[in-house]
């Protein structure tokens, strides 16, 4: 491949050279890059330079739009498979997902590369399918943030991972924007909302529905526009918000206030969002609201500041919205961070490293904690000594874009600044020929190896000096030693394939270590890994799960936050989602579907569907037994308490829609609808309009009764009037003319 760089930066064309390099060992490769640093640029430079056909992907119209522009500055030749339904002859196709997934079973064309954008949604089923459409194609992904919250790895699509500077580095070297940090305080109003949030979606953030609850409200949107009165009165600026109802709030007031705004979401036309970009793009308005719409793939470098209202626990959707902020503008100082909902106590400040490495392979999870603090972060550390001079129990500075220039300078040496990532490298030493390790710039071991076979992130197969073969990890240290060997591998499921003298293989598993005399097949159940060998099954957790039964005959079930395994023998086991360290026996579901599991060690947890693992008690001794018993006795009731609650709760939002309900006719007949929810079906003759819980309906002509607004009959319909009041006094006149009274209930 020819390279054509010349447009490129000294730390873009590093990352094509690596991609390249990686290219002849792996056929997949995903590339780490900060927002705002140019992915697409290194995107467009490969693109170019290759010489087969190339399929470029993205989930997003605005990607593919960015793309496409700026393929056509290099004067690259495109087509766009969502506007263009006849193939053109461009060797390059740009297209959506979406548009793919639909018609790949009717697709002609081969690429020889396919290209992934925003390559941390490729684990979902829309993606997967491009690797076994096109099996011997090259796969390049590109995202700011190889992480997921659920600590899946990306290791079962891409091979390797290439990183490039930390977002420290980019700001020292003047590539990405100084910024200014303001935060909420410990002892804020907002702070203790966001702390008392217990709910958990599907992904494992807060729950979107309570947060909406708790922050959607006048005085949090009040808060919300005094702060960026106070640090960005006049700037031009993006607000991530809660729903769809909560952005559209927030610029119903912003505009209110004499603040220019508008809100966008998954909702607004694909036409009028681009019509509005372009208005915000221009100048023509200062505020653009949004629901997770433009936290991806966004390029708008004048962008003053970013305002955090959406608390979150995903670090990738944290350094998604702040990185639309640090690019680099002509005429602007520096970006304003607002954050409203405390993100720099759960992740430390934008400049903190992460171990992409780790998080690729789904050794981290990237996703923070409430209540813990970043470790080893010393620019949090300066962070905290600012924070804590806060007398102010709203929002205050935590850093100012001078001090963190101050800061990384005085940090420029520090090893939390070095390259973010413990891929291991090898080196040979000219004089013996002999091999050692080293990660980034810094020698790990010295030349000590006769051979290094293989590297996969923080560990390395090699042979020592005393001809045995083993596994080292990133500090230098033999994990695992065995003599007799000839060569070992370590395939992309990190299995590592022990070839023997005589031919003859074993394999073994760097999760737990446990060595297979015969090769493990993968079975995969959603986030879910288990091993086949020969006919027992195993999990791939430190302390393992082996099966008393053939596999075949087991039954396994995905819940979603835990895989159940049922043996024969009444025997039911488990696996946590995210918990690598242990298998669990499951003693009993509560009524909310959680489970009471317990470990080897005789620990009981309540598994919640959110993924938390609450510890119960330990059940070594009979006496301890007890205990835990009157605990999962007191949880139930407890569960099945706010279970009652929130269906009371449920019932009495339900009823609170309908009486806003209006009559509506169909054919002859009428019934009640709130929207387009019919709430009482089209079957009386006359209806009237809800009195607070009550409404009067006409069954036959001049026979009149009372419903409640759900539709059961209160009063049966032989009044020839009824008049309901507001207290709930109803005025029934009967066929005679005598009027009754009636409290209704």
């Amino acid at each position: 491949m020819a390279l054509k760089a010349n447009h490129l930066r000294d730390y873009q064309k590093e990352i094509v050279a690596r991609v390249l390099e990686e290219w002849h060992h792996h056929r997949s490769i995903m590339v780490q890059m900060p927002t705002g640093t140019g992915k697409t640029h290194v995107l467009a430079n490969i693109v170019s330079a290759f010489t087969g056909n190339v399929l470029i992907v993205a989930h997003r119209m605005e990607l593919i739009a960015q793309i496409n522009e700026t393929l056509d500055r290099l004067r690259v030749r495109t087509s766009d498979l969502d506007k263009e339904f006849m193939w053109s002859e461009s060797r390059i196709k740009v297209s959506s997902i979406q548009t793919i997934s639909k018609r790949i079973d009717t697709l002609k064309f081969e690429p020889e590369l396919v290209i992934i954008d925003e390559a941390h949604h490729a684990l979902a089923k829309t993606y997967r399918i491009l690797w076994n459409k096109w099996p011997e194609a090259k796969f390049l992904g590109l995202t700011a943030t190889p992480c997921r919250m659920n600590r899946n790895g990306f290791t079962e699509l891409f091979d390797s991972l290439v990183t490039s500077w930390s977002i420290a580095e980019f700001i020292r070297k003047g590539v990405l924007s100084v910024f200014d940090y303001a935060s909420i305080q410990p002892n804020s109003m907002e702070q203790l909302l966001i702390d008392s949030l217990q709910k958990r979606g599907a992904d494992g953030d807060y729950q979107v529905k309570e947060m909406d609850e708790l922050l959607n409200r006048q005085p949090s949107i009040e808060r919300l526009y005094q702060s960026v009165l106070q640090f960005a009165e006049g700037k031009k600026g993006i607000v991530y918000a809660i729903s769809i109802a909560h952005a559209r709030k927030i610029a119903e007031y912003y505009n209110h206030k004499g603040i220019k705004a508008i809100a966008i979401d998954s909702k607004t036309p694909r036409e009028t969002r681009r019509l509005l970009v372009e208005a915000f793009k221009a100048g023509d308005i200062q505020v653009m609201v949004n629901v997770d719409v433009f936290s991806e793939g966004f390029d708008c470098p004048d962008v003053e500041f970013i305002q955090m209202a959406r608390p979150t626990l995903s670090l990738s959707k944290y350094l998604q919205q702040v990185g639309r902020g640090l690019r680099k503008s002509k005429g602007k100082e520096s970006c304003m961070l607002i954050d409203n909902v405390g993100l720099c106590r759960i992740f430390g400040l934008p400049v903190q490293t992460w171990n992409w490495e780790r998080m690729f392979r789904g050794e981290l999870a990237g996703k923070g904690h409430r209540d813990s603090l970043p470790k080893k972060d010393i620019m949090y550390a300066s962070c905290l000594r600012e924070d804590a001079d806060q007398q102010d129990i709203g929002i205050g500075l935590v850093i100012s874009h001078e001090t963190l220039l101050e800061k990384l300078s005085e940090l420029e040496q520090s090893p939390s600044l070095e390259e973010n990532h413990t891929v291991l490298q090898a080196w040979q030493e000219d004089n013996t020929g002999l091999w050692g390790l080293k990660c980034g710039r810094k020698k790990i071991t010295e030349a000590q190896y006769v051979t290094v076979f293989d590297i996969k992130g923080e560990i390395a197969a090699v042979r020592f000096s005393d001809y045995s073969c083993g596994l080292v990890n990133e500090l230098g240290k033999a994990i695992w030693k065995r003599k007799g060997c000839t060569s070992l591998n370590i395939n992309r499921n990190r299995i590592v394939e022990i070839e023997l003298e005589g031919n003859e293989m074993n394999y073994l598993d760097l999760y737990n270590l446990k060595v297979y005399l015969h090769k493990p097949e993968i079975r995969r159940y959603g986030d879910f890994e288990l091993l086949k060998v020969k006919h027992l099954c195993f999990s791939r957790t430190k302390r393992f799960y082996s099966s008393k039964q053939d596999y075949d005959s087991l039954i396994i079930t995905n819940k979603g936050f835990l895989l159940k395994i049922t043996e024969k023998v009444g025997e039911v086991y488990c696996i946590l989602l995210g918990d690598n360290e242990e298998y669990y026996r499951i003693h009993d579901w509560l009524p909310d579907e959680s489970a009471i599991i317990h470990d080897t060690k005789g620990n009981y947890y309540q598994a919640t569907k959110e993924g938390e693992k609450i510890k119960i008690g330990n059940a070594i001794s009979s006496t301890d037994w007890d205990k835990c018993q009157a605990s999962i006795e007191n949880l139930e009731k407890q569960i099945i308490r706010e279970m009652e609650t929130d269906k009371k709760n449920r019932k009495q939002r339900i009823l609170d829609d309908y009486r806003k309900a209006l009559p509506y006719q169909s054919g002859i007949k009428w019934g009640l609808k709130v929207g387009n929810l019919i709430t009482v079906p089209p079957i009386y003759r006359n209806i009237k309009p809800p009195v607070g819980k009550y409404c009067a309906v006409e069954m036959n002509y001049s026979q009149w009764g009372i419903i409640s607004i759900d539709g059961a009959i209160l009063i049966e319909p032989k009044y020839t009037e009824v008049f309901i009041e507001e207290n709930g006094m109803a005025w029934l006149t009967q066929v005679t003319g005598k009027k009754v009274s009636v409290k209704l209930k």
